[in-house]
Order: structure tokens, then C-alpha cells, then sequence
């Protein structure tokens, strides 16, 4: 028996639906899935719902388009879970099933382990991110203080429209430049195509692992990103008096102060994803972008 944690978009119906069908497949075949009570309560579907922790699943089942997928491997928390992605909406980077494949995808996944070659799990590189705070205690190793990790990207921005935020940038233990900008993103391969595109970042293929520093809106003459290698930490300090706002994954996590410092590096865990055939990045990108072959 293999315990399935199903992650939904919480506004789609379609994503209710092919929970529901899943549940039943699974059922019939002696498996068990549950979703976060918070999911079930949002798409009535409340029997499905249970406190249980996602790290306890065999396997996870993404309902949606690619914010639930983040926010599936959000859920996980670094658990070593393979996550099936399913599209229900425009087309994702992340996503691969479309919502007819489901039950196939299924059946392939339980009739055979990844050495028969029906499936293979692609591992995407996550960040951790960690912050310290002016007059703290240093976290130390173990300390699950102020700590996430991010699948795409982490954002400082200002939180005052009009206004720029000051930040000073340490790489590697040296100091690099300070920045006056609307804020700065630090990106995964995997984000180069979300937020850090859209402020004019590098698309870089997920299959890289490098840390990306893209400034959003610069006041300054250097507007350029910068791909790092994983061994060179990024080090971010407010040297401005006006709070800096954080988000990671899309979502708000806290604000931070003058001289606070958040520090990137590479998170030791990888988001695994189960994929069923070649999945080639540039060709996504192409389709997404519209792009002709002349």
C-alpha cells in the first residue's frame, strides 16, 4: 500500500473533480490519499481531509498549475516525496500530465519501479534561505528559527510604493556592491523563468545548479544579474531605514529591519519530480513564448 498526499488548486473545480478520481483509483487498488483539511474544506470534498503530515506519503499528486506545485513541494518541507504534476489550467513549466492522462500516469507509476524506464524522477535544485536579525542570536546548525527553503525564488522589495529599499550584497565572505532598486530577487535555475524573467533575468535550464541575482527596477548604472555558483553564498543586508519586505515562493514571509541580513545558499534537499517522457526545457519555453523555428 502507498500512501498519496494530494495537493489541489483550491478555486478550480476541474482540480476537485480529479482529486476524487484519484481517491477512487487508489482505493480500488488498496492505496490510501488524503489532502490538508484546509484543501478538502476549500473544494468540499471534506472527507478527503487529515491533519496527517505530508512527509508520511509514498508519493504526492499535484492538482493545478505550477503555484500549486510549489506549493506542494512547500507542504513537503524537504520530504524526498516524488511529485506527480497535473495541469489543470494554461500551460506550467512544472506541470507535465494533462487531466485525460491522470489514471494512465497512475498505472504506470505503480506498475514498475524507475529502473523499468517508464518513469524517472528529475530533481530541481532549492534554495535555503535563512535570516538574521540585528541584536539576535546567530542561528546556529539545527536552529529551526528563520528558515525556508524556495523551489523558485526568494524577493526582498520595498514595501512603501514610491520609495527605493538600500541593500548590500556579500558574496562568497566579500562584499560586492549595495544596491538601491525596488528590491533584488535570488532565483533557482528552476525561477530564471518566473519573477527574475519578468525583471529581464536569464532563462537558465533547471538542469543547472546556480544561484541568480536579479535587481527589480535598479536606481543605479549596474543593472545586470549575476549567475553564481552554488558554492558562493548571497548575503543581503537592509542598510536603509525603510523595511524590506520578504516573500518566498510568492508568499509573504516576514519584514525585515535595518541591518537584518538574509543569506542564501543551496538547500541540501532537491524537489523531485516524476516525469514520464523527454521533457526538454527549451521546447516548454518555445511554446510558452510562441516562438517560430525561422
Amino acid at each position: 500500500m502507498t500512501s498519496v498526499f494530494i495537493v489541489a488548486h483550491r478555486e478550480r473545480t476541474e482540480a476537485a473533480q480529479l482529486a476524487q478520481t484519484a481517491v477512487r483509483w487508489l482505493s480500488e487498488r488498496g492505496h490510501d490519499a488524503w489532502m490538508s483539511i484546509a484543501d478538502a474544506d476549500a473544494l468540499a470534498v471534506e472527507a478527503l481531509g487529515s491533519d496527517r503530515s505530508p512527509s508520511e506519503a509514498g508519493l504526492a499528486l499535484s492538482l493545478g498549475g505550477d503555484g500549486t506545485m510549489l506549493r506542494a513541494i512547500q507542504c513537503l518541507d524537504g520530504a524526498p516525496v516524488p511529485v506527480i504534476g497535473v495541469n489543470v489550467g494554461v500551460l506550467g513549466y512544472l506541470t507535465e500530465i494533462e487531466p485525460p492522462a491522470l489514471l494512465s500516469a497512475l498505472e504506470r507509476w505503480f506498475a514498475s519501479d524507475e529502473s523499468a524506464g517508464d518513469w524517472r524522477i528529475e530533481e530541481r535544485m532549492m534554495l535555503q534561505i535563512t535570516v538574521d536579525r540585528i541584536g539576535t542570536e546567530p542561528l546556529r546548525d539545527g536552529d529551526p528559527g528563520q528558515r525556508w527553503r524556495a523551489l523558485n525564488e526568494v524577493v526582498l522589495e520595498k514595501g512603501e510604493s514610491g520609495h527605493t529599499v538600500r541593500l548590500l550584497v556579500t558574496i562568497d565572505g566579500a562584499p560586492f556592491t549595495s544596491y538601491a532598486a525596488d528590491g533584488l530577487i535570488v532565483a533557482t535555475p528552476t525561477g530564471s523563468t518566473a519573477y527574475s524573467l519578468s525583471a529581464r533575468g536569464p532563462v537558465v535550464s533547471p538542469q543547472h545548479r546556480a544561484m541568480l541575482l536579479t535587481p527589480v527596477s535598479p536606481h543605479m548604472l549596474f543593472d545586470r544579474s549575476l549567475v553564481l555558483d552554488p558554492d558562493e553564498p548571497i548575503t543581503i543586508e537592509v542598510t536603509g531605514y525603510r523595511k524590506v519586505e520578504v516573500s518566498v515562493d510568492g508568499q509573504r514571509v516576514l519584514t525585515l529591519d535595518e541591518g537584518d541580513t538574509l543569506t542564501c545558499v543551496p538547500a541540501a534537499e532537491t524537489a523531485r519530480f516524476v516525469r514520464f517522457g523527454p521533457r526538454r526545457f527549451h521546447q516548454i519555453l518555445k511554446a510558452k513564448f510562441g516562438l517560430t523555428d525561422r
